[in-house]
């Protein structure tokens, strides 16, 4: 069966993925050296230390993500944060940065080294090259794929491959935001990801439309009572000419539960949620849907179908309240 790994941003959604059905966790420490650097989330040591004994009681693994790019000025606090994770017992490390590969397996052979989705590594040489250097054990692969392509990687990869499964699609290179960056100046490499919630506005109009904005610039209008969306660049509406309109991408979600199949006969070994800076509400739901759905193919094979049910569930915690299937649909190739 394919291991359903979830997102914690927090310990009431460390608990909430536990409750739900998670095989494994995966977490950040509370500063730059994981890809979701919002305040007021993540792990301080302790934490860290509580929520590896829950997973042992359960025996859930637990991932550790230090998976943003170093900086040249502060290259030891990454260093740390890999000797700290190896200290709290993690199950694995999700990396992306290739000095910090090379540190941690030089110095810690026996842990297991995943390659982060930041990586960006979408070729079987590519993945040969992590491999073969760093003896990475699994890599997260972009959204960028199609299913054809994740089923030649299937057949060619050194190493176990995880796929997103459900959460934000992203049209840019992973974790590098080049709009979101010259809007904030901020790097979403080690800034919180793209759309800082600091750099965050929400108003009200006097007729009940709501606007967002990113660092004052207008991202969206939203009609009374229209469900509004984290107002990130690439997923706002814009006028280009005389037309207003989601002129990059409109605010949806991947959902991928009718995959499954699929995805378990390639081999993908893991599906991955995305969402560290959602709530424990989104972590619970979205965990136990996929749980669900997992154990029902484990248990009907070729006959699996998903619940109707589920796909309500999901749209409610979507982003525009709709789904996709993203880049593994493409149906003009």
């Amino acid at each position: 069966m394919m291991e359903l790994v979830a997102p914690a941003g927090s310990f009431p959604a460390f608990k909430a993925a536990l409750e739900a059905g998670a095989n494994t966790v995966y977490v950040g420490f509370k500063d730059a050296t994981n890809a979701r650097h919002f305040a007021g989330l993540n792990f301080s040591d302790d934490q860290l230390a509580r929520a590896r004994a829950l997973a042992t009681g359960k025996s859930v693994k637990l991932y550790v993500a230090i998976n943003t790019y170093p900086q040249a000025c502060n290259w030891q606090q990454w260093t740390s944060a890999v000797d700290k994770a190896v200290a709290l017992g993690a199950d694995a490390l999700i990396l992306a940065d290739t000095g910090l590969l090379a540190y941690a397996a030089d110095n810690y052979p026996a842990m297991h080294l995943h390659l982060s989705v930041q990586a960006s590594a979408t070729n079987s040489l590519a993945l040969k090259f992590y491999a073969d250097n760093f003896a990475i054990k699994r890599a997260v692969l972009p959204r960028v794929l199609s299913l054809e392509q994740v089923a030649t990687l299937c057949e060619h990869s050194p190493v176990d491959l995880e796929v997103f499964g459900f959460g934000s699609l992203c049209i840019m290179a992973e974790g590098r935001c080049v709009l979101s960056s010259y809007l904030t100046s901020e790097s979403p490499n080690n800034s919180g990801a793209c759309s800082p919630a600091k750099y965050v506005r929400w108003e009200e109009s006097a007729d009940g439309s709501r606007l967002s904005r990113l660092n004052n610039v207008l991202i969206d209008k939203y009609a009374p009572g229209e469900p509004a969306s984290y107002p990130t660049l690439c997923k706002g509406r814009f006028r280009v000419g005389d037309k207003v309109y989601h002129t990059l991408e409109e605010p949806t979600s991947l959902s991928t539960l009718q995959l499954i199949p699929q995805l378990a006969k390639m081999g993908v070994k893991a599906i991955k949620i995305e969402g560290r800076q959602r709530s424990p509400v989104y972590v619970r739901q979205v965990v136990r849907v996929w749980r669900a759905a997992l154990d029902a193919y484990a248990e009907q094979g070729e006959a699996f179908v998903p619940d109707p049910s589920w796909i309500a569930s999901l749209d409610t915690v979507a982003e525009g309240s709709q789904t996709s299937l993203g880049a593994y649909s493409r149906p003009w190739q």
